[in-house]
């Protein structure tokens, strides 16, 4: 399946949408608008249907604001936090259960790691 990009620009009250790869150009009033508009170019220029290829939309720089750029470092950022979270969860099982084979108390193993004690015995007894 072919993937276009699609450059999407802001001028004035008009959203520019170009698809340099087909060496096409049209507008939408809303960011919104700005798939379907795309999608709609790049099937009748090519005259194909519009399900049979994918898209990646970027936007230009709005005045000095690369949005593109910061929206990928955003995504990569929450990408990065959601790893990190899996992380911490995994070593909080592992800590919780570790404690468990030590004869520490459920209701102690909640204290200490600051959980409820029913959240450690989740920790203990999850897979």
């Amino acid at each position: 399946m072919n993937t276009y990009t699609v450059r999407v620009a802001r001028e004035g009250k008009w959203w520019m949408v170009r698809v340099p790869d087909i060496d096409g150009l049209t507008q939408a009033r809303r960011l919104s608008e700005v798939d379907e508009m795309a999608r709609s170019l790049i099937a009748i220029t090519l005259d194909v249907p519009e399900e049979s290829f994918g898209m990646k939309v970027e936007l230009e720089a709005i005045e000095d604001v690369r949005v593109t750029e910061r929206l990928d470092a955003i995504h990569a950022a929450e990408e990065a936090a959601e790893e990190a979270m899996a992380a911490a969860r995994e070593q909080q099982r592992e800590l919780a259960r570790t404690l468990a084979r030590c004869g520490v108390p459920v209701r102690d193993i909640g204290t200490a790691m600051h959980v409820s004690f029913q959240r450690a015995q989740q920790l203990i007894s999850s897979k």
